[in-house]
């Protein structure tokens, strides 16, 4: 059977994550079901990172295999077609190896968490970021997460519920970006690491957060992760201002198909 790479962004809101549940909605249930409309069975899609409730993305990538060979592009615009009104879109479509495999090769996996310092609530933009109301400062941040890139054991900032063998990660990046706007001032954290635990982007933007209001310093984030104790971490950021922004491959699956259907 033919197998297809799928790069997709979704509104995390309407969904109750990406896996499939029984009873509540789900972007792979959605995805699946827009598939039965092509070819009339069951599908099973699997993705790069199962993201929880409420979360979005930009970049998502999965993979499902189709007894059709069909065009990438006309695969893309069908799906779209039968995924509406839902807010998920399929920004392109590859044709792929049989054993390639969208969660097990992927080498590299990028967040990005906005969060919005402004008095007044958002009308236009609810649910695309965590507000609050006050200042925060970005220097004191990055400083913060400086002490956290590298090779650490992450047990501090990993949910107690996360079913990774290992709380060992490598995070290669972790940046303080500040956006003024008219309207506040825009914090975005752009992460990077091959893997991540259950929880550990909202664990650290949820601390840094902290940092950045003054109730934390980059000493205690350094003094925290060495502790290894979930009970040393800062609050859990909520889901709404968290992206799963692109997924890395060896070879970028999608390198022809973005440029042509854009």
């Amino acid at each position: 059977m033919p197998r297809f790479a799928l790069l997709v962004e979704y509104d995390g809101a309407p969904f109750s994550g990406w896996q499939r549940q029984t009873a509540h909605p789900s972007v792979q249930a959605t995805i699946e079901a827009a598939l039965a409309k092509l070819e009339p069975r069951e599908h099973a899609i699997a993705a790069a990172g199962r993201t929880d409730a409420g979360v979005h993305a930009l970049g998502q990538v999965a993979h499902c295999d189709l007894a059709r060979d069909w065009d990438p592009f006309r695969l893309s615009e069908a799906l779209n077609y039968h995924l509406k009104p839902d807010p998920v879109a399929i920004l392109a479509c590859a044709r792929v190896a049989d054993d390639w495999h969208a969660r097990f090769d992927a080498v590299e996996r990028q967040y990005l968490f906005r969060l919005i310092s402004r008095r007044a609530p958002l009308t236009f933009e609810v649910g695309q970021f965590w507000r609050v109301k006050h200042d925060l400062d970005a220097e004191a941040m990055q400083a913060a997460a400086n002490r956290l890139v590298g090779h650490h054991d992450f047990t501090t900032f990993r949910s107690s519920i996360c079913q990774a063998k290992s709380p060992v990660k490598t995070l290669d990046e972790l940046r303080v970006e500040v956006i003024s706007r008219t309207n506040g001032t825009e914090y975005r954290f752009h992460v990077r690491a091959r893997s991540f635990l259950h929880n550990q982007v909202r664990s650290f933007v949820g601390t840094l957060e902290r940092v950045g209001a003054g109730a934390l310093t980059p000493d205690d984030v350094a003094a925290a992760l060495k502790a290894r104790d979930r009970a040393a971490c800062g609050p859990v950021s909520p889901p709404m201002g968290l992206y799963l922004a692109a997924v890395r491959y060896p070879a970028n699956p999608f390198a022809d198909r973005v440029s042509s259907q854009s």
